[in-house]
């Protein structure tokens, strides 16, 4: 069992009084410990949807930051409410924009940075900087500071491993208060930011926040595509350490893909790839994008065109032309499906489908399909004539938190190979 631990009583402080009180913390109120010597994680976690939703009186406090269950629930409710396409994700920036603009002024006690997930207190970070911006964008700066403390009975004493700081305010006091976070990150120790919010939001905070020596943990499906993957670009040419929790979720539909081709007899199919077809939940590309891109790599294929396709109401595709190490073609269609009941993230995968036609053999078909979402539209047209290799995917039911939990524990100072090519692939394959 890993060590428990407990976040004692927050204080509230001027933010001028934060280094200083800090030090004395660690200099004599907990004689003996020098903290743990782990890392640095700042936060921003804005919250909006949760804010609007207890704001609009649909759910109720505290406010965490945390997705949980009965949030999920009730954000799922509002869309039809407000008059917004059933393929709506949770986490869509429109449904937050949407219960901005309903009236309510419910209020409710807000511990973001204070409701900290086990997930990552297990892995006792040395200072956990939390940035929560207001609805209120007139608030001025707010800031509480605590520390966290192994349970007695776990056998560590009254040893503290770590501290807690959070700054509440509206978005221009949290800039200003830039001057006061940099002396908190100590330099002998990694420093990862987690922007938790969309890519769109106060790219000036994000850019100072996460410099090139810091660690990013990003979300591609939290904003408008074209932003998400040419930051993605942008920090991984720069040579930071950079993490999408976008790609992450791929995980299952790489490793699905890889154990359809396991057997030897289909080994060679591979290399005989003639077209490529993603479904994904309403009208965010990017995840079926860096499938695609990522399946072009490992193949070698290279990239000679993408453009639009027009839509049927649910948003256009995209459609591209790949050129493969033997000179055939192969084309990739990636379209927008409607969905009565989207996942928690824009864009999430629907469905997918590889077609080989290897020489001397029938046409190998592969689909494969989310637990949610079925294959009938992939399954249809000429599949009779072929040889049909048919799975669904097992998609972890995991918080960002258990995501970014992950991480954590395997280190990870530098950009994942996979995700560094492929997102220079999707940045091409996204047209213009």
């Amino acid at each position: 069992m890993s060590t428990q631990l407990t976040l004692q009583a927050p204080t509230a402080l001027p933010p001028s009084e934060v280094p200083n009180y800090l030090q004395t913390l660690w200099g004599e109120g907990l004689q003996g410990s020098d903290g743990a010597t782990t890392f640095t994680l700042v936060v921003y976690e804005a919250s909006w949807l949760q804010q609007h939703l207890i704001r609009t009186g649909r759910a109720d406090g505290p406010l965490t930051g945390l997705l949980e269950p009965e949030l999920i629930k009730a954000a799922k409710q509002a869309v039809p409410e407000l008059g917004l396409p059933l393929s709506t994700a949770v986490m869509d920036q429109r449904l937050a924009w949407e219960l901005g603009q309903q009236p309510g002024h419910h209020q409710a006690q807000d511990l973001r940075g204070q409701f900290v997930a086990a997930a990552i207190s297990a892995h006792k970070p040395r200072r956990l900087i939390t940035l929560a911006p207001t609805l209120d964008e007139g608030q001025t700066l707010e800031t509480l500071v605590a520390a966290y403390c192994p349970l007695p009975d776990e056998g560590a004493g009254g040893t503290a491993c770590g501290d807690v700081v959070v700054l509440r305010g509206g978005r221009g006091s949290l800039h200003q208060s830039l001057e006061l976070i940099h002396p908190l990150i100590r330099d002998d120790l990694p420093c990862w930011v987690w922007w938790n919010s969309s890519l769109d939001e106060a790219p000036e905070l994000l850019e100072a926040l996460a410099p090139p020596s810091r660690r990013l943990v990003v979300d591609s499906s939290l904003g408008h595509p074209r932003r998400c993957i040419d930051l993605l670009v942008r920090c991984i040419k720069a040579g930071q350490a950079v993490n999408d929790l976008n790609w992450l979720r791929l995980r299952t539909w790489r490793e699905s893909l890889a154990m359809v081709f396991d057997p030897p007899s289909r080994r060679t199919a591979l290399e005989q790839v003639v077209q490529l077809d993603i479904d994904v939940e309403g009208d965010h590309p990017l995840k079926g994008l860096l499938l695609a891109a990522w399946i072009a790599d490992r193949l070698g294929w290279h990239l000679v065109e993408s453009y639009d396709i027009p839509g049927n109401g649910d948003g256009d595709g995209i459609g591209a032309s790949f050129e493969r190490t033997d000179g055939a073609a192969v084309q990739l269609r990636l379209m927008p499906v409607p969905v009565g009941s989207p996942k928690i993230h824009p864009g999430a995968l629907v469905g997918l489908r590889l077609i080989c036609a290897p020489q001397g053999r029938p046409p190998l078909c592969v689909i494969l399909c989310s637990e949610s979402g079925g294959c009938m539209r992939l399954e249809a047209g000429g599949m009779a004539s072929m040889e049909l290799a048919e799975d669904v995917v097992p998609l972890p039911n995991e918080s960002e938190e258990v995501e970014l939990a992950r991480l954590l524990a395997g280190g990870h100072d530098s950009t994942n190979p996979l995700l560094a090519s492929a997102a220079s692939i999707a940045a091409r394959l996204l047209p213009a």
